[in-house]
C-alpha cells in the first residue's frame, strides 16, 4: 500500500509495467548498438522496434513454470516480435538486463526525492527567516543553556538538508551506472562498446569495471543516503516532540479543525506526524543495513542480493518520498508560541546569563576557577530559592568588589547572544540573501 503523502509518480516506478519497460528499454537499445556493429540486420532490427511488447500477465504465467523471471519476459517479448527475437539478449547474461534497468529506475526515484528536497528547503528557509529574530532558550542535556532564536533552528535543519541534498545527489551519480559486459563481465559475448553506446542511449555510464552485477558498494552508498535523509527528518520530528510537551508547548503541529488526538481522552493534541517520522526513519536503517549485507557475495556473484533489492528499492524510495512530503506539511504549518518561549524563558531568573557574569569577573583579574565559584554559588541560590541572578550578584560583596552595580546590569543584554544571528544566516542562506516573499 502507497502511503496517502506519497505521489503517485514514485509509487509507479515501481509497478511491473515500468519494471518491464525498462527491460524492454535495455533489450532494445542494446539491439540499435548491435546493428550498428553490423551484428543484426538493419530489417529484423526494424521488426523488434515495431512489435516488441510485453503482457504482465502473460510474464507471470510464464514464470509460473520457468521460475525465472527474466526468460519469461524474453518468451512473451518473443511472442510479439517472432523470427527477428532471435537477435533479442544476444550475449548478455540476465544481470545486464535487471542491474541496468535498476539504474534507471533508482535514477528516476533519484530525481523525484531531489525535488523533495527542494521543496523541504523552499519551507525550511521560509520559516527561518520568519523566526529569525525570535528569541528562546536554547538546551543543552534539555536543560535551560543560552538564548538563541527559533529561526536559528530552522537555519540548522536548512543547512543539514543541503547537505543531504548533495549526498542525494551524489548517491544517483554513484547508482547511474548499467553493465552490459556478459556472463562474468569479460565481454566473451559482446563487445565493450556496445556497452558504452548502450548506457549513453539509455543516459547512464558504463561500470569501469564488473563480474556478473553492477557492485552493491554502490547500491550501499545509495540506501544509506536515504537513510542519512531519514536521520536528518527524525532529528527534526525529535525536536518537535520535545517542543510540543505540555511543559513546553512552544511549537506544536497543526491540530485541523474535527482532528481527534485520542480515543479516550478529548483533551489530548498529539504530535503524531513526528513520532510517525520518528518511527519510520528506523525501517530506512534497516533496509541500509540489508543493502550493506549485499556488498558481499560469493566469487563473480550469488543471487542472495535479489530478494533484498526487490523489497529495499521500492520501500526506502516510497517511504521517504512520504516522509519528506509530511515533514514539509508539517513543518509549512507548524504551530509557534512565541509568548510561551518568552515565558519559558524566564523561568530560571535570568541563570541563562552566568557565563558572562563569570567573564566580566574573570576580566577584572579574577581567576576563572574562582570567577566560576563565585558565580555558581549565586546561581544554585537562585535555582533553589527562585529570585533573580541579577539581584543576587548584586548581594554578594565578593561580586561587588569587582564589579559596580552598572556593570552587573550591563551583563544582562539579551543584545550579546544574539548579535551574530545576522552573520549565521548568512553563512547558511548567502551574504545578501533577502527576505522569504
Amino acid at each position: 500500500m502507497i502511503p496517502r503523502y506519497t505521489r503517485p509518480e514514485m509509487g509507479n516506478i515501481w509497478t511491473l509495467e515500468n519494471k518491464y519497460r525498462k527491460w524492454l528499454d535495455v533489450e532494445i537499445a542494446v539491439c540499435e548498438a548491435l546493428s550498428e556493429s553490423g551484428r543484426i540486420p538493419a530489417e529484423d532490427l526494424r521488426r523488434i522496434k515495431e512489435k516488441a511488447a510485453f503482457d504482465v500477465d502473460r510474464i507471470q504465467e510464464i514464470e509460473r513454470e520457468t521460475q525465472h523471471d527474466v526468460i519469461a519476459f524474453l518468451t512473451n517479448v518473443a511472442e510479439h516480435v517472432g523470427p527477428s527475437s532471435r537477435f533479442i539478449h544476444e550475449g548478455l547474461t540476465s544481470s545486464d538486463v535487471l542491474d541496468t534497468a535498476m539504474a534507471l529506475l533508482l535514477k528516476e526515484a533519484s530525481d523525484l526525492l531531489l525535488q523533495d528536497l527542494d521543496r523541504l528547503l523552499e519551507v525550511l528557509r521560509r520559516r527561518a527567516f520568519e523566526f529569525k529574530d525570535t528569541v528562546m532558550i536554547g538546551r543543552s542535556h534539555g536543560i535551560h543553556a543560552e538564548p538563541i532564536t527559533f529561526g536559528l533552528k530552522f537555519a540548522l535543519w536548512h543547512a543539514e538538508m543541503q547537505r543531504n541534498r548533495k549526498r542525494m545527489a551524489d548517491a544517483r551519480e554513484t547508482i547511474r551506472a548499467g553493465k552490459i559486459s556478459g556472463a562474468v563481465g569479460t565481454y566473451a559475448n559482446i563487445d565493450p562498446a556496445v556497452e558504452e553506446r548502450v548506457c549513453a542511449r539509455l543516459g547512464l555510464v558504463a561500470d569501469p569495471v564488473g563480474n556478473q552485477i553492477v557492485q552493491r558498494d554502490r547500491y550501499a552508498e545509495f540506501f544509506t543516503t536515504l537513510a542519512l535523509v531519514g536521520c536528518s527528518i527524525e532529528k527534526i520530528a525529535v525536536e518537535i516532540r520535545h517542543l510540543q510537551r505540555t511543559e513546553v508547548r512552544e511549537a506544536e503541529e497543526y491540530f485541523a479543525e474535527g482532528q481527534k488526538g485520542s480515543s479516550a481522552m478529548p483533551h489530548k493534541r498529539n504530535p503524531v506526524a513526528s513520532e510517525n517520522l520518528t518511527g519510520l526513519s528506523r525501517v530506512l536503517r534497516g533496509n541500509a543495513l540489508a543493502a550493506m549485507e549485499n556488498v558481499a557475495l560469493w566469487h563473480e556473484r550469488d543471487i542472495s542480493h535479489s530478494s533484498v533489492e526487490r523489497i529495499i528499492g521500492p520501500d526506502s524510495t516510497i517511504l521517504l518520498d512520504y516522509m519528506l512530503a509530511r515533514l514539509t506539511r508539517l513543518l509549512d504549518k507548524l504551530v509557534v508560541y512565541p509568548v510561551n518561549m518568552l515565558r519559558n524563558l524566564d523561568l530560571t531568573g535570568s541563570l541563562y546569563f552566568s557565563q558572562q557574569a563569570m567573564l566580566a569577573l574573570t576580566r577584572k583579574g579574577i581567576s576563572r576557577e574562582e570567577a566560576y565559584r563565585i558565580v555558581q554559588r549565586n546561581a544554585m541560590k537562585v535555582w533553589h530559592e527562585r529570585g533573580q541572578l541579577p539581584d543576587a550578584l548584586k548581594a554578594d560583596p565578593d561580586v561587588m568588589k569587582h564589579l559596580s552595580a552598572g556593570e552587573v546590569d550591563a551583563i544582562f543584554d539579551m543584545g550579546y547572544h544574539l548579535k551574530h544571528v545576522d552573520t549565521i544566516f548568512q553563512k547558511v542562506f548567502g551574504r545578501g540573501s533577502p527576505l522569504p516573499a
